[in-house]
């Protein structure tokens, strides 16, 4: 009777052993990449940060026309409606930095309201700090739209002040993606100014398929600022389709023959597709 008792909690202390592994091992379905993954979600609702904010151009234009990313005069149109930024070479980061969202806000000079302001990155300022530093030469309509009611001239006075800013989601409610096919494309090199993408806002990469009935992508380079390129050095053979994928997320998204077989240099192609916000 002993002999079967202390084998019976010979077995209970086994099975305390296994179970107590179960408690302080991961099991396959726990990804613990998942709760430091960061999502746009995340973004808006993050903390501010410091940074410098400067301004250019015109005291309620747009910085400048034919910026760093191409955007050329879209950058004063609706949906950009002149809201918009050069980044430091941290936030415009060789280019990919083109068309993501930021919230930027004062509160330190007396003419701050304190509230945010939406811009888009559009143009680079190469000589805004170092590699480090997160500095936006805002236009000057952003500029002025970060003042109390009827003291943006004051505020814009002061030149140089310390800032908070955030990432955002890039919104623009109604717009669907738009291919600007750039004006030295021919029937061998075809290069495209992609603009207006919700969310991220940024590009990690973008493929070309050819034909209606082809199966093959083939990568394009980022030629320069949103300009993405294919040079394929044999005719081309339309109509297009684009992929798109994000560089933060990761999304894809494809714009199905967005660019028509009788397509011509310099014209804009809207697609019927954007990313999910």
């Amino acid at each position: 009777m002993a002999l079967t008792l202390q084998s019976a909690f010979s077995h209970l202390l086994i099975l305390l052993g296994v179970l107590s592994i179960f408690l302080v091992t991961p099991t396959a379905c726990f990804n613990p990449k998942k709760l430091v993954n960061v999502s746009y979600s995340s973004y808006s609702g993050s903390d501010w940060s410091p940074a410098l904010a400067t301004w250019y151009g015109p005291s309620n234009g747009d910085g400048s026309e034919g910026g760093a990313c191409g955007y050329a005069e879209a950058v004063g149109q609706a949906p950009f409606s002149s809201l918009v930024s050069a980044g430091s070479p941290l936030i415009y980061d060789k280019g990919e930095g083109c068309g993501s969202c930021y919230e930027v806000k004062c509160t330190d000079y007396s003419a701050c309201s304190g509230n945010p302001v939406r811009v888009v990155i559009t143009d680079e300022c190469a000589g805004c700090g170092s590699d480090a530093d997160y500095h936006f030469d805002l236009s000057g309509m952003a500029f002025g739209s970060m003042a109390v009611s009827g003291q943006d001239e004051e505020l814009r006075n002061a030149g140089k002040i310390n800032i908070q800013h955030r990432r955002v989601e890039c919104n623009y409610p109604g717009r669907s993606i738009a291919f600007h096919v750039d004006s030295g494309s021919n029937q061998q090199y075809f290069a495209i100014l992609i603009e207006y993408e919700d969310g991220d806002g940024d590009l990690a990469s973008v493929e070309l398929k050819e034909a209606l009935d082809s199966d093959s992508w083939d990568s394009m380079q980022q030629s320069w600022g949103a300009v993405w390129k294919f040079d394929k050095g044999s005719p081309l053979e339309a109509p297009f389709s684009i992929k798109l994928t994000t560089l933060e997320s990761g999304k894809t998204i494809v714009a199905n023959n967005v660019i028509p077989a009788n397509w011509t240099p310099g014209q804009t192609y809207r697609s019927i597709v954007n990313f999910a916000v």
